[in-house]
């Protein structure tokens, strides 16, 4: 019994000290970490409207009435919504944070900008983890594709693109490609549907 309660006093006390220390780690780490999140958030948000001198948050509206389901964007989600504005305050598009669940390897999150005629400025992929040398290449291939395109909806095709709304798929990696396809597209949706295409903040 004395053995007993000694080893269980040794246990309890390497828990508390993994506590303790897993603690102070997490202290330690915390804001370097935000720090990084917002920075990596910042330059997304550069990337995709490079000529906006600021970007504010506004809050993400819930899409359940606008037919979400329907559309087919079940495994998609809308995080973030930022308005780029010029040196001047005035508004020329939004910036949409989307995480899809329909990647190969599992979530994919990045940042769409879109300017108020729905223009796509490009994304910027912000957390991927497909199969390396193929959906992986989403950064190589998929990214350039959606740059300067106005267009309703894309789809993607494997037999090479015909017109602005095709987005040529990467070989051997339909589902990658398919994911981030309709994760741009639900935040051309949600720009078009709760945005309002931007026309009420004209």
């Amino acid at each position: 019994m004395k053995e007993m309660m000694k080893n269980t006093g040794i246990l309890l006390a390497i828990t508390l000290i993994a506590g303790l220390l897993l603690g102070v780690v997490y202290q330690v780490t915390k804001d370097p970490i935000a720090e990084q999140e917002a920075k990596a958030k910042q330059e997304a948000c550069q990337e995709v409207f490079a000529d906006a001198a600021s970007f504010g948050m506004i809050g993400v509206e819930p899409v359940a009435d606008v037919g979400w389901n329907e559309e087919g964007y079940s495994q998609e989600s809308i995080d973030e919504v930022m308005e780029a504005k010029d040196a001047s305050g005035e508004l020329l598009g939004y910036v949409i944070t989307v995480t899809t669940k329909e990647g190969y390897g599992g979530d994919i999150q990045f940042s769409v900008g879109v300017r108020m005629d729905g223009t796509v400025n490009g994304i910027s992929i912000l957390a991927i983890s497909e199969t390396a040398g193929l959906g992986m290449r989403a950064d190589e291939v998929l990214k350039p594709q959606f740059a300067g395109k106005q267009v309703e909806k894309f789809a993607y095709t494997k037999s090479g693109a015909t017109s602005d709304d095709q987005i040529d798929a990467i070989s051997g990696a339909t589902i990658t490609t398919n994911a981030v396809t309709n994760g741009v597209n639900a935040g051309l949706y949600y720009f078009q549907t709760v945005l309002g295409g931007g026309s009420a903040n004209e």
